[in-house]
């Protein structure tokens, strides 16, 4: 059996580096979390929150799924988020997407892919409420948009939650952003769709 000792060993390496460094950094963790920040981003294995911002655990609450995306049934996600708004008491929520996305990459595709077709559903509405400003333009810089295109579409979701309007209702500074993370030079674009009211989102509609 392959008990996967090295990634053990990695993490033993890691914790003894982190008490040379701060002998006290455990145990102030262990005794609460108190983030500003929930991070809805995409399950990639490179696109990771806490590295991307250079922020340290405590500091970043996480939910990621395929492509980033926010839906209205998806329990999951809805409870992360009101877990982090609720109980929390977050500041920011910010929708990461990236460039190379997998998930866009399938929805922009007419190729069948098995369970993970039901989800991309969303993405390919995505694409289709915006055809007329993909249609005409290079494979790459149809991915780079729809990736764009998603992740403001999911902004938008985000504020439509239940969560976020009794929480703009009951009168907290909750902002929503919406940004993407560039793969190939590590480098966050901001979308310029921060919103942190009702008012605000119905102009942005």
């Amino acid at each position: 059996m392959n008990k996967l000792t090295h990634l053990f060993d990695r993490n033993l390496a890691w914790a003894n580096k982190i008490k040379a460094e701060n002998p006290d950094f455990f145990s102030q963790l262990s005794k609460q979390q108190a983030p500003e920040y929930l991070w809805i981003g995409c399950s990639d294995s490179r696109v990771a929150a806490n590295q991307i911002i250079n922020l340290p655990p405590g500091e970043v609450f996480v939910h990621r799924n395929i492509a980033n995306v926010v839906v209205h049934s998806d329990l999951n996600c809805l409870s992360v988020m009101h877990f982090a708004v609720e109980v929390l008491k977050v500041k920011h929520i910010i929708v990461c997407g990236h460039y190379g996305c997998g998930g866009i990459k399938a929805a922009l595709e007419n190729e069948e892919h098995g369970l993970i077709d039901n989800w991309l559903c969303h993405i390919k509405d995505v694409r289709r409420f915006h055809a007329d400003k993909l249609k005409g333009l290079e494979y790459k810089a149809q991915l780079d948009l729809l990736c764009e295109l998603n992740v403001i579409e999911q902004v938008k979701n985000v504020g439509n939650s239940t969560v976020v309007q009794n929480a703009w209702r009951n009168g907290e500074n909750l902002t929503i952003h919406g940004w993407v993370y560039g793969l190939e030079n590590g480098i966050l674009k901001d979308l310029n769709t921060s919103i942190c009211s009702n008012e605000e989102l119905e102009n942005d509609s």
